[in-house]
């Protein structure tokens, strides 16, 4: 499994709406073929700061098949317009798990 860790900044003041937003697009990411899980999580030391963390089977089912769905583009519209910046967008896998 590979973590998609997606660093994405707002205005602080938008955050309800962000995140209305956010839950208005997970059926787009959880019909998504390969996607096993999606969560938002907001950062406390940086108000507009948030983590969009998604579960994929691969990389490739996020990079190839994903973003190159209409379910990307649904999202996209959803919460796009309230990026203040393009995400930052970093791939992880489990290389050991401790506890």
């Amino acid at each position: 499994m590979i973590t998609e860790i997606a660093t994405i900044r707002i205005d602080p003041a938008q955050a309800d709406a962000f995140e209305a937003a956010v839950a208005n697009a997970a059926p787009f990411f959880e019909s998504a073929k390969g996607c096993h899980s999606m969560s938002l999580e907001a950062v406390i030391e940086t108000p507009g700061v948030y983590n969009l963390r998604v579960l994929w089977e691969t990389v490739e089912h996020h990079t190839e098949l994903f973003r190159s769905s209409e379910n990307f583009k649904q999202w996209r519209a959803l919460a796009g317009p309230f990026f203040i910046e393009p995400p930052m967008v970093v791939h992880g896998e489990t290389v050991k798990q401790y506890f």
